[in-house]
């Protein structure tokens, strides 16, 4: 091995005993001095794990953070925790008002070592002087989002990976006050980052004061699950349904809310509804990947279900699937547009039925990637829309916000009550819709049909490309901009819409929106979490019968999609 690089070994080697004299975690201790000795000893795959841990540090934005639990600043573990609750802790001193004492909400999921890092973040602020109140156990994330407004708190910390791989964890952060309870957005992100930093640079974890905390009170639950049982009415029938929870925290509070709402108990289904940290019925605990509702297909086919229900693993989201003959498992997810719209549908007609003088008022919103179709709606019932940024952060802002949604399994449906998406509450509002509907003699399938029927079809599809460096996602974009398509699988391209330095009342984004001929568009962005490159696909129709609009439309997102993944190969 070169000098240079051995030289390089031993200051990294230096930076992880350090690290180890601070690390509470007797398993990340014994993990972090194995790759020492073995990075001793000469291992170059210990060179370059010990590398990969130390040379950067796991980066806290507005999504929070998130990551592998595993020892170093790259990863998730309790050193970093504990610098990042007390980092939070000297911005919510900072940014609190004179005289008042700054108050954090904080809860937790069932993934490996939530329950330790919500505590450690508990203690640990109170220990900076901040009124922290722990959630009293295992809760969805939802709740916490609700305990910021209930508490009117500062600020909120939900610990969760939400359906990430395993061994992820994160660190989700909410502001009260002004914010209303939505997650940070800018400037908070890199105020609050600053300050974590300084804390790693300055102050060990063992010197960091910590001290008693609240717990607070099952009422704080029992108000969440009473104000979400008001987004549905009594049911005038009950569908058949079967509800997974995907090994996650969903179940109780879901069957809680369901009871208060007045509806039978869902079959379940029982291999997935018990919180397990290793997900072991599925290889990827994320409702859109493939094979993770099999299980959920199998129950509903044996017991003749009309709905399945799934939650994340966090249960701030929501997948839907209904029975379909020309489905090999007889069953068939729909997409979060078709939910998002069928939603917002309900939304705006519930806008429209709501007492006043003046019409329909509030706003539907959606991130910019999901389906235009809601725009459609809006203008139908004369509600304002709003177009996002992707992430609720954005979508939870929108002025005078009746429902928003994102493509991605996200639905806020009761904002005066949570501000982010709520997989328990959607849950509840699509059971609604299909209670009313059984109780007219149609189905979810032929409430869709009625929504091409008005308002065209709005077909959509993603394509990901995943690579493995992520300079080639830059060198793909910058050549999109330098030479923008004059088509795309023979659809004619409009223009081109660069989100790089904001757009209309839009920040600033890496997003290329292509227009398109006809209505439909293409957006691309690189992903937030992930190296791959993220390709929306959305295609419009109008005209002929419902068949005929569902075939065109279908026809013109198979030809971008080709298209597409000609243009970025």
């Amino acid at each position: 091995m070169p000098q240079t690089d051995r030289s390089e070994d031993t200051e990294r080697i230096a930076l992880a005993e350090a690290w180890l004299r601070q690390d509470p975690d007797p398993e990340t201790r014994a993990e972090l001095s194995a790759i020492v000795d073995a990075v001793r000893g000469g291992d170059p795959a210990a060179s370059a794990d010990l590398a990969d841990r130390f040379d950067q540090r796991l980066a806290f934005g507005t999504a929070g953070l998130r990551g592998e639990i595993a020892a170093g600043p790259n990863r998730m573990n309790r050193v970093l925790v504990a610098q990042a609750a007390a980092g939070l802790a000297a911005y919510l001193i900072e940014h609190g008002e004179l005289g008042q004492t700054p108050s954090v909400a904080i809860g937790y999921d069932g993934r490996k070592n939530s329950s330790v890092f919500a505590r450690d973040t508990a203690e640990i602020m109170a220990g900076a002087g901040i009124r922290a109140i722990l959630l009293p156990r295992l809760l969805p994330t939802p709740v916490l989002a609700f305990a910021v407004r209930y508490f009117d708190v500062s600020a909120g910390v939900m610990v969760t990976a939400s359906h990430n791989p395993p061994n992820d964890n994160g660190y989700k952060v909410y502001l009260g006050g002004a914010d209303q309870g939505s997650q940070i957005v800018a400037p908070a992100d890199a105020e609050i980052a600053a300050q974590i930093q300084r804390v790693a640079d300055t102050v060990l974890v063992p010197d960091l004061p910590r001290a008693v905390f609240e717990t607070a009170a099952e009422s704080m639950i029992d108000e969440y699950i009473r104000q979400t049982a008001q987004v549905a009415a009594p049911p005038a029938a009950q569908p058949r349904v079967v509800y997974t929870a995907m090994h996650g925290v969903g179940w109780q509070t879901m069957a809680s809310v369901l009871a208060a709402a007045g509806f039978d108990p869902p079959q379940l289904v029982e291999e997935q509804i018990e919180p397990d940290a290793t997900f072991p019925t599925v290889s990827f605990p994320n409702p859109e990947e493939p094979g993770a509702m099999d299980l959920s297909f199998a129950r509903a086919a044996e017991v003749g279900a009309e709905l399945i229900v799934a939650n994340d693993p966090d249960a701030d989201r929501l997948a839907i699937a209904i029975p379909d003959a020309a489905a090999k498992a007889g069953y068939r997810r729909l997409t979060g547009n078709e939910v998002g719209l069928v939603l917002g549908w309900q939304a705006a007609e519930r806008a429209a039925a709501a007492p006043g003088d003046a019409g329909p008022s509030g706003a539907l919103a959606c991130s910019i990637v999901s389906s235009p179709g809601l725009e459609a709606i809006a203008k139908a019932y004369d509600l304002d829309f709003e177009a996002t940024l992707t992430g609720f952060k954005w979508i939870s802002r929108a002025p005078g916000l009746v429902f928003g949604f994102e493509e991605a399994l996200g639905y806020l449906v009761n904002p005066g009550t949570v501000r982010d998406k709520d997989g328990i509450s959607a849950g509840l509002a699509f059971l609604s819709l299909a209670a009313e509907l059984k109780a007219e003699g149609r189905t979810v399938a032929d409430h869709l049909d009625a929504f091409v029927e008005r308002f065209g079809c709005h077909d959509s599809a993603q394509v990901s490309i995943r690579v493995t460096e992520l300079a080639r996602i830059d060198e793909i974009m910058a050549r999109l901009r330098a030479e923008p398509p004059a088509s795309i699988g023979g659809i004619r391209v409009e223009r081109v819409d660069d989100l790089a330095d904001g757009f209309g009342a839009l920040p600033p984004s890496d997003v290329l929106r292509i227009v398109l001929d006809g209505g439909g568009r293409v957006m691309v962005r690189p992903s937030g979490t992930e190296p791959k490159l993220k390709i929306y696909i959305d295609a419009v129709s109008e005209t002929g019968t419902v068949a005929e609009r569902r075939a065109a439309a279908s026809a013109a997102v198979t030809a971008l999609e080709a298209g597409m993944r000609e243009l970025v190969a």
